[in-house]
C-alpha cells in the first residue's frame, strides 16, 4: 500500500538479494569518533538511532584500505582482522534495529593531511601541505588489492555492503582526469586507461564478495574544476560500472578544492538533481541524487519527477535523526532541519574534533549527553526565547520539570529572526518553525510580551537567565549622528539606507549586513551565478563564466584588525561569503583606526595616512555586550539562577555555543 503523501519516498527498493525499506540513503559522514578512544562504541549509538528512525541505508564516514590513504595520521582503517571487532559493534548495533549499513571505502590520495600521501601523479594539492609520491605500478596493483581486502574485511564484520568512494577529488577521482594523472602507463594517457583503476577495484570486490552484498560507486557527475572529466567521460565510466556489477551508484557533486559551494546553507535546495536525472537516461541501476536535500517535499519531489532513484542526507540525520519516521508519520513539523552552515558539523572535523550540530549538539554525543527523566520535578523559569533559551525549556520539560518561558518580545527566535532576514539563510526559518512545535508538544508555558524583573520570578526552584545580548557602540567622535545605525536598524527595523555605505565590522555579522545590502531581487540563478552547467558542454561542469554582479549600493567595509576579512567565518564556508562579497563589488578594508563619523561619512587612519571614506550610512557591527543586568539582579537577591547563551558570553552570536550550553544544562538539572 502506497504512502499518502509520501509514495516514492515509501516505495521499497528491490536489489534483488535484498529490499531497502524506503529510497532514503543516509550519506557519508566523517565524525571524528572514528579516532577516538571508545570511539566505536559512540558511533554504534550514533548509527542505531538513525537506524531506529527508519532510514533506509545509512552509508559510513570514509574509511582507508591502507595507510597511505589515511585522510590524517592514524584515522579509522580496515586492514586487518583485527579491526573487524569495532566494526561489528556498529553493524550488531544497526542490525538490532532491522536497518541497513554500508561502509564507505576512502583513500585520500593527495588530500592525505600526512607526509607519506600518494597520488597517480607527484602533484600536490591546494588543499593540504604536502607534495604526494606518485604511485608505482606495483603501488597500483597493491591499492586495488587494498581496496579488495578492505571490503572482504567489511563483509566479515557484517557490513550489508560498501561504498566504493569515486569522487570528491579523492585517489579514485584523481586517477580519472588529467588534472592530476599525467601518468604515461597503463593507468595514464587515454580515458580507457585512467578508468581502469576504478574499475578493477570493482572487479575484484564483486569477485570475492560474492552476488548477495551491496556494492555502491560514489562517481563523480560533477567535478567542478577546471580540467575535470567530460560528461561523454562520466558516462563511459557509469556504464562500466554498471557491467562490472555496480549494485547503485551515488552523485559526488564538486572536488573538495573546487571553488563552488555545493552544500552550504546559501546553495538552493536539490540545486544538482538535475545531474543525475540527465544519468538516468544513460544506466538502467538505482542512481542516488544529493546535496541540500532536507526536507521530505523536496525529497518526494525530486524522485517523483524522476530525477534518481534515492535521495542521499547526510546532516540532516544530524540534525534529526527521526527525520524518516516523523515524514511517514506526516508529522514534517516536528522535524529539525539542517541548516546548512557546516558550524558544528564539517568545520569541527575540519578542527580535529568531534562532528555535532548547531541544531542538535546530542549528535555524536547520544551515549553523553542523555536525556533522562528527573526524580523530582523543579519549577524553572527561563527568561529569553532566543535560541539559548528555546533550547533549554524544550528540552528541561522533557525531563519532567515544570518549565515557564518568559520573552518581551512578541515571538520567539531572538538573534535567528535577525539571521533569517540574510539572504541565503532563509533556512533559520524552519528552526523558528521547529522550536515552535517542540513548545506546543512538550507544553511549555510560554509568555511573550511579558518582561521580567528580578521580584517577578521569586517563587522558581531556578532561573535561566538568556537574554541574549545588545549591540555595542563604539567611543568614536560623531558615533551618535543621524547617518549612523546599528545593524540590527537594518536587518530587523529596515531602516533607510543610503547609496554609499561604510559598514564598520567584518565579523559574521559585518557580512550579513554586507550581503543583505548588496543583494538584488533579480539576481542570476545560483548555478549561472558561479559557472555552473548541467547541460554536459564543459569539462567539470565549470562555463567559466561567473557572473558579477553591478553593485545596488556602494559598500565598503571596514576593520581595526590588520587580518584577513572574514577570518573568524567557519572554515568551510568563509571563503564563500568573501567570494559573494567580492562579486558584488563590496570594498574590504582592514588595519583600520576609525578617527570620526561626520554627516558625510568618516575619517580613518591606516598606519601614518589619514583618509576619508564618503557615506550616506554608517552601520556599526562592533560587536556585541552580554545583556545579564536581570542576572546580577537576580543574585543580588540570593535567588538561584544560571546564564546562559550571549548573556553568559556575548561573542560573535554563537548560537552553536549558546544552543549547546543550553542543551547540557538542561540535562543536568
Amino acid at each position: 500500500m502506497k504512502h499518502t503523501k509520501y509514495p516514492h519516498i515509501f516505495t521499497p527498493l528491490d536489489l534483488g538479494f535484498t529490499v531497502l525499506k524506503n529510497r532514503v540513503l543516509m550519506g557519508s559522514m566523517h565524525t571524528g569518533l572514528e579516532e577516538q578512544k571508545g570511539g566505536y562504541e559512540r558511533l554504534a549509538a550514533f548509527y542505531a538511532e538513525r537506524a531506529k528512525g527508519q532510514v533506509g541505508l545509512i552509508v559510513t564516514g570514509g574509511i582507508s584500505p591502507n595507510r597511505q590513504g589515511w585522510v590524517k595520521p592514524f584515522s579509522s582503517r580496515l586492514t586487518r582482522k583485527s579491526h573487524i571487532k569495532q566494526h561489528q559493534l556498529i553493524t550488531k548495533a544497526v542490525h538490532s534495529y532491522e536497518g541497513k549499513i554500508c561502509m564507505q571505502i576512502l583513500h585520500a590520495g593527495r588530500y592525505g593531511y600526512h607526509p607519506f600521501n600518494v597520488a597517480p601523479s607527484a602533484i600536490k594539492s591546494p588543499i593540504t601541505p604536502f607534495k604526494p609520491f606518485a604511485l608505482s605500478n606495483r603501488g597500483v596493483e597493491n591499492t586495488i588489492k587494498d581496496f579488495i581486502r578492505c571490503a572482504i574485511l567489511a563483509k566479515e564484520a557484517g557490513y550489508d555492503g560498501v561504498e566504493v568512494m569515486g569522487s570528491e577529488g579523492y585517489l579514485i577521482n584523481q586517477f580519472l582526469v588529467e588534472h592530476t594523472n599525467m601518468r604515461e602507463d597503463r593507468w595514464g594517457g587515454s580515458y580507457e586507461n585512467r578508468i581502469q583503476f576504478p574499475l578493477e577495484i570493482v572487479r575484484g570486490i564483486r569477485e570475492k564478495v560474492g552476488h548477495d552484498f551491496i556494492i555502491i560507486f560514489r562517481l563523480s557527475m560533477l567535478d567542478l574544476i577546471p580540467r575535470g572529466s567530460s560528461w561523454e567521460e562520466i558516462v563511459i565510466l557509469a556504464k562500466a560500472l554498471e557491467a562490472d556489477g555496480v549494485n547503485i551508484i551515488n552523485t559526488g557533486i564538486g572536488w573538495h578544492e573546487a571553488r563552488v559551494p555545493t552544500i552550504g546553507t546559501m546553495v538552493p535546495r536539490g540545486a544538482f538533481t538535475e545531474i543525475t536525472a540527465k544519468m538516468k537516461k544513460e544506466v538502467s541501476i538505482p542512481l542516488v541524487t544529493t546535496n541540500r536535500i532536507n526536507a521530505p517535499q523536496k525529497a518526494e519531489e525530486i524522485l517523483s519527477a524522476g530525477h534518481a532513484d534515492m535521495v542521499s542526507m547526510a546532516r540532516p540525520f544530524l540534525a534529526d535523526p527521526e527525520i524518516v519516521k516523523k515524514s511517514y508519520e506526516q508529522k514534517e513539523d516536528e522535524i529539525n532541519t539542517c541548516i546548512a552552515c557546516n558550524q558544528a558539523c564539517l568545520d569541527h572535523v575540519f578542527e580535529q574534533k568531534v562532528a555535532s550540530c548547531l541544531v542538535n549538539p546530542r549528535a555524536c554525543h547520544e551515549t553523553i549527553m542523555n536525556i533522562e527523566a528527573v526524580q523530582t520535578a523543579k519549577k524553572i523559569a527561563v527568561v529569553g526565547a532566543g535560541p539559548a533559551g528555546l533550547s533549554f525549556a524544550i528540552n528541561a520539560k522533557s525531563r519532567g520539570h515544570e518549565v515557564t518561558l518568559f520573552d518581551a518580545q512578541a515571538e520567539i527566535g531572538g538573534q535567528f529572526n535577525i539571521a533569517k532576514k540574510v539572504p541565503g539563510k532563509e533556512e533559520f526559518y524552519e528552526t523558528i518553525r521547529y522550536f515552535n512545535k517542540q513548545l506546543e508538544i512538550s507544553e511549555v508555558n510560554v509568555k511573550l510580551n511579558q518582561k521580567v524583573s528580578a521580584n517577578d520570578l521569586i517563587g522558581f526552584d531556578e532561573i535561566v537567565v538568556a537574554t541574549g545580548v545588545y549591540p555595542r557602540t563604539p567611543a568614536i567622535s560623531g558615533v551618535d549622528s543621524h547617518n549612523v545605525v546599528s545593524y540590527i536598524d537594518v536587518l530587523q527595523n529596515k531602516v533607510l539606507v543610503g547609496e554609499k555605505v561604510v559598514i564598520l565590522g567584518a565579523g559574521g555579522i559585518g557580512f550579513d549586513v554586507a550581503l543583505y545590502l548588496s543583494h538584488q531581487q533579480n539576481e542570476d540563478g545560483f548555478l549561472n551565478k558561479w559557472g555552473v552547467e548541467l547541460n554536459g558542454k564543459f569539462r567539470g561542469g565549470l562555463n567559466g563564466e561567473m557572473v558579477d554582479h553591478q553593485p545596488k549600493r556602494e559598500i565598503t567595509m571596514l576593520q581595526r584588525k590588520s587580518s584577513k576579512m572574514g577570518k573568524g567565518l567557519g572554515k568551510t564556508t568563509g571563503w564563500i561569503h568573501r567570494t559573494e562579497l567580492k562579486k558584488r563589488g563590496v570594498k574590504m578594508i582592514s588595519g583600520v583606526s576609525y578617527e570620526s563619523i561626520t554627516e558625510n561619512g568618516i575619517n580613518i587612519k591606516m598606519g601614518d595616512e589619514s583618509s576619508f571614506v564618503p557615506a550616506d550610512t554608517i552601520v556599526l557591527c562592533t560587536g556585541q555586550f552580554s545583556n545579564n543586568q536581570l542576572a546580577a539582579e537576580l543574585k543580588s537577591k540570593g535567588l538561584n539562577c544560571h546564564v546562559i547563551g550571549g548573556a553568559y558570553q556575548a561573542g560573535d552570536l554563537d548560537a552553536k555555543r549558546a544552543i549547546d550550553q543550553a542543551t547540557k544544562l538542561a540535562l543536568s538539572i
